[in-house]
């Protein structure tokens, strides 16, 4: 498992926190990581509580292997959105609990969660591909047509409007903002509610909910075009 990922049990909740001392870059080491620890906590059931660090959820992919060239920012992000895949079929509920600052695909991992818990302060949140000259891939645009808000959509995936925790709770990122103080612990209260429920009926009706839109972005990845950058 990656050095930025550590897990604990906690009664009923697997806690998963991401804490690589920076932005919580999304690389293919967490990545591999974050899948490693889905597949235990299905065994394990109850839920699973992914936390950031202090101030950051995650700035989305990581900038280093982006920048190796197209092969090479493909197969990052094609791992990412099988991630994505992955938690939108988890059959265990997956609570995000947003720290701080979610960009791009740390946006797209709190689209992906079955719950949000968001903390207030001076955060950005948001899909700020388009203004980083970089087409939203279309995994992307379907996850963000399932859950953000349709007053925000547009403005979201096409603008990049960025947003605060409250705008993002208003637009569909998070579900509820807190203080800082009880971030943690509002966002495991939540993963023992969800845990508490039955698994069978609550894995069977997510896949009715969530596993058409798991089953469009698998087949997108296989179109030609899926992610590129822009031409200015």
């Amino acid at each position: 498992m990656s050095d930025a990922i550590t897990t604990e049990r906690r009664d009923a909740v697997t806690v998963l926190r991401l804490d690589d001392g920076k932005a919580n870059a999304v690389s293919h080491d967490l990545i591999a990581g974050v899948s490693e620890a889905l597949d235990q906590a299905a065994k394990d059931g109850g839920a699973v509580a992914v936390l950031g660090r202090p101030g950051r959820f995650s700035a989305g992919f990581d900038l280093s292997i982006m920048s190796q060239g197209p092969e090479a920012a493909q197969g990052l992000v094609g791992e990412g959105a099988e991630l994505l895949v992955r938690m939108l079929q988890s059959p265990v509920p997956i609570v995000a609990g947003c720290t701080g600052h979610a960009l791009a695909m740390g946006a797209l991992l709190l689209l992906a969660s079955d719950y949000r818990v968001g903390t207030a302060g001076n955060f950005k949140l948001g899909l700020n591909e388009v203004a980083i000259k970089m087409v939203l891939p279309r995994f992307a645009v379907l996850l963000a047509q399932d859950r953000l808000s349709k007053r925000h959509l547009l403005r979201s995936a096409n603008h990049a409007e960025i947003y605060d925790p409250e705008g993002a709770c208003d637009a569909g990122y998070l579900d509820l903002v807190v203080a800082p103080e009880v971030l943690e612990s509002r966002t495991l209260e939540e993963a023992a509610r969800l845990a508490a429920l039955p698994r069978g009926a609550f894995a069977g009706t997510k896949e009715y909910l969530r596993g058409p839109l798991a089953t469009a972005i698998t087949a997108s990845l296989g179109e030609s075009g899926e992610w590129a950058l822009g031409n200015s």
